[in-house]
């Protein structure tokens, strides 16, 4: 897999959530080839949203979501700064997104990512460059 691929929320947290086997199944399938291929990128406001809802599912799961945490950091985490705030005002303006949806489209771009993997936008949607991809609408086996 050539492309950079950023990863929102939803699909680190389906890879631990037994309660849904397919999405379980496509999500970790989707995080192995993204460290297998080194192309992975995400945000911290990704990693403090995961690690929210990770307790609030799992309360008892401290450290393996802390665990979990620790090993993204590999995968350069972009920080919310100034620019990247007003680069999200632009995109929130110009798509009518959520403010947090786009932070999120707006750290993909700064990581120079093309392909932004998540299911709470539009699959297909191109955003000035970062195109939406689904996880369980797509294999990562289709992006090579």
């Amino acid at each position: 897999m050539s492309d950079l691929v950023f990863v929102d929320t939803n699909v680190f947290l389906y890879a631990l959530d037994e309660t849904d086997p397919k999405k379980q199944q496509a999500a970790a399938a989707w995080k192995a080839s993204l460290w297998k291929g080194r192309s992975g990128r995400t945000s911290f406001q990704v990693l403090q949203e995961f690690y929210v809802n990770a307790l609030q599912k799992w309360p008892k799961s401290i450290a393996s979501a802390r665990a979990e945490v620790r090993d993204l950091l590999a995968w350069r985490p972009i920080a919310v700064h100034a620019a990247l705030l007003q680069e999200g005002w632009k995109i929130q303006d110009r798509f009518r997104l959520s403010f947090w949806d786009s932070l999120i489209v707006a750290a993909a771009k700064a990581s120079a990512c093309n392909i932004l993997l998540t299911e709470d936008l539009q699959h297909g949607q191109d955003l000035d460059g970062v195109v939406v991809v689904n996880p369980f609408r797509r294999d990562p086996s289709s992006l090579k």
